[in-house]
């Protein structure tokens, strides 16, 4: 695994190194921004992106005269685990970006104050159906391919000035994700998820609609996110995996600085109801020997209130 490690990060050296090379020329355009992630739950993460953009296809008309091709690195950390990624946008009209790209990464345990938090390992059934923790630091890698399309609108594009920013923007991907210790039908943790990650295709999506302000305030916005497993697990309906996921987020941005931004992000989802307890009323039963209740089988709850700050350079 301390292979795959290094022989990652020397990739994603040399391709910002390539790609540095380029930079000489007066038509490609490079930034970085660093971001920094904190939540209410007990997580946070780090990340740095170098972003190299040139022109692509340009073409003379309001539509196409801002057609190009961007290049994203990024390398993010947090207290349990490591990622890499790498992502390609390709703007070919004014309101679509098709994008793709790859991320890889590993993780490790972390006991929290007695508490364990995982950011790897396999998520197994044990005595009487409970759940059982497998795994050790940078055992397996964690990875991920993608392909998606953003379709964006801004009214000021209609109708110009500074006040008429109302804007709306929906992303739709399919990706595949894999971790490489886990077996045919073995959930696994990503980040101190809920340990229900299967090896197979996704899909995910979202919807954005917000308001741009020229103010301190610049931005409120209302996402919707959905996502939902593709693959076709033996049983998968008796536990509700084939039902999409909602996250609910309202936002808030504020400019602090031309390259200081800082987002406050308060967020709810949706859980699965199931029929069978323990003798507590938790649901403490390994995922797959979950029962859901087919009369009531979502309820939305409070999930998280989160802080991004981002810094440009």
């Amino acid at each position: 695994m301390k292979k795959i490690a290094v022989l990652f990060v020397f990739l994603f050296a040399f391709s910002a190194h390539m790609l540095s090379a380029q930079d000489s020329e007066s038509s490609v355009t490079s930034s970085g921004e660093l971001v920094l992630q904190i939540s209410s739950l007990p997580e946070a993460k780090l990340g740095y992106t170098h972003s190299f953009s040139l022109p692509l296809l340009q073409g003379s008309s309001f539509l196409t005269e801002g057609n190009n091709i961007r290049f994203d690195l990024t390398a993010e950390v947090t207290p349990i685990n490591f990622n890499a990624i790498f992502k390609t946008v390709f703007t070919p009209i004014a309101f679509i970006e098709l994008s793709a790209g790859a991320r890889a990464g590993a993780g490790w345990p972390l006991d929290l104050f007695g508490s364990y938090i995982y950011g790897t390992g396999l998520n197994l059934p044990g005595i009487a159906n409970s759940q059982t923790y497998s795994g050790s630091a940078f055992d397996a890698l964690l990875w991920k391919g993608f392909f998606g399309g953003t379709f964006q609108f801004d009214l000021a594009a209609v109708v110009p000035g500074d006040w008429n920013h109302v804007v709306f923007l929906t992303y739709h991907e399919i990706n595949y994700h894999g971790n490489t210790s886990a077996g045919a039908n073995q959930g696994w943790y990503f980040e101190n998820d809920d340990g229900e990650n299967l090896n197979g295709f996704n899909y995910y999506g979202n919807f954005v609609i917000g308001y741009q302000m020229p103010i301190f305030l610049n931005m409120v916005a209302l996402l919707v996110e959905m996502d939902q497993n593709l693959y076709d697990t033996p049983g998968r309906t008796v536990w509700g995996d084939h039902l999409i996921r909602w996250h609910f987020s309202a936002i808030l941005n504020f400019t602090v600085t031309e390259k200081l931004g800082i987002a406050v992000i308060t967020q709810f989802r949706t859980r699965r109801n199931f029929t069978n307890f323990d003798e507590h009323g938790n649901q403490s039963l390994h995922f797959q020997s979950r029962v859901l209740d087919t009369s009531n089988p979502l309820r939305l709850e409070f999930y998280r209130v989160a802080a991004i700050l981002s810094y440009k350079f």
